[in-house]
């Protein structure tokens, strides 16, 4: 038994949901049409140089479309896919959703929650579109439904930030976090592994920063190079100016990571999905993000080891 309640290896924040809810939250994708600051020229243009938002938009995200309409088919979508699914939440993923003042924020926010099938919201977004007053907001309906909100954080060094036009630094990012966690809200951040000009031992050092923040959820993302971006153009023109990580290197990689990751930290996902038609160099084949999550975990087992092994003795 591992400090999380299971026999599990890693602290799956899937078995979190199922404990305290008794089924699957499945999350249903929305496009409300939000920008980034990085992208509409409030900090930079552009956006971030990995970043295709077609690559991870499912087909009926349409933001022209009313979010209830986008809720409806959605659920059919997911019914039919998953068809025990009875707790569904809305999955604002698309750029920043909480780049708008607060009146806009109500309005989309309410809109999705007034849908009958919806429970509660998961909101993607950066560090620094975020304030307290759309944090106590955001903590308010967190008392009637769930709420979770999750920053791409992607990287804790400021010169790969820089490099991937991200428009803030990690700073920006641990005080988002905090101030975040201070609102007792349920706080996640999402990596990317495999940004250029970070190493191995780099990226595996950032265990400890990541440690130190009050984050609930973690996402790991293979970086993969997408379609029309930036990231592509470069890759295509210099191949070598990229790694990507073979599957195999890529578990053990990740097993390395989470053997240095707190315990009380839980894993959301450890791969990314990008559709093979949009993908530039692919190297995984049609190896889905679950049978990543089964690799990782008979790798754990193979190694006789855990997450937070190694916490916090490195």
């Amino acid at each position: 038994m591992y400090p999380w309640g299971n026999r599990r290896r890693f602290h799956s924040w899937s078995d979190v949901v199922r404990e305290r809810f008794g089924t699957r939250l499945q999350k249903l994708t929305i496009n409300a049409g939000f920008s980034c600051p990085n992208r509409d020229g409030t900090v930079a243009t552009g956006g971030c140089t990995f970043c295709n938002n077609e690559g991870f938009n499912p087909s009926y995200c349409d933001p022209e479309k009313p979010i209830h309409e986008q809720i409806d088919e959605g659920l059919s979508f997911i019914r039919q896919r998953y068809r025990r699914a009875s707790l569904f939440v809305a999955y604002f993923q698309a750029y920043s959703n909480t780049h708008a003042p607060l009146h806009v924020l109500r309005q989309v926010y309410d809109e999705a929650l007034q849908h009958p099938a919806i429970s509660g919201l998961v909101i993607g977004t950066r560090p620094d579109c975020i304030d307290a007053e759309k944090l106590d907001h955001l903590a308010g309906l967190s008392r009637k439904v769930f709420i979770k909100i999750e920053y791409g954080l992607e990287s804790c060094y400021d010169d790969t930030l820089m490099r991937i036009n991200r428009g803030h630094t990690f700073k920006d990012t641990q005080e988002a976090i905090r101030l975040t966690a201070g609102c007792n809200l349920l706080t996640g951040v999402h990596m990317i592994f495999g940004l250029p000009g970070e190493s191995r031992e780099r990226m595996l050092a950032q265990t400890e920063m990541i440690n130190a923040l009050p984050v609930n959820t973690i996402k790991f993302h293979q970086l993969q190079i997408v379609k029309d971006t930036a990231m592509a153009a470069a890759y295509l023109k210099d191949p070598g100016s990229v790694h990507l990580f073979d599957l195999d290197e890529y578990i053990d990689f990740v097993v390395a990571f989470v053997e240095r990751l707190r315990p009380g930290i839980a894993i959301d996902r450890f791969s990314g999905e990008v559709p093979p038609r949009l993908i530039v160099g692919n190297r995984w084949g049609n190896v889905r993000s679950d049978g990543v999550t089964r690799m990782i975990e008979k790798r754990l087992a193979q190694k006789g080891t855990f997450q937070g092994r190694l916490y916090p003795q490195i």
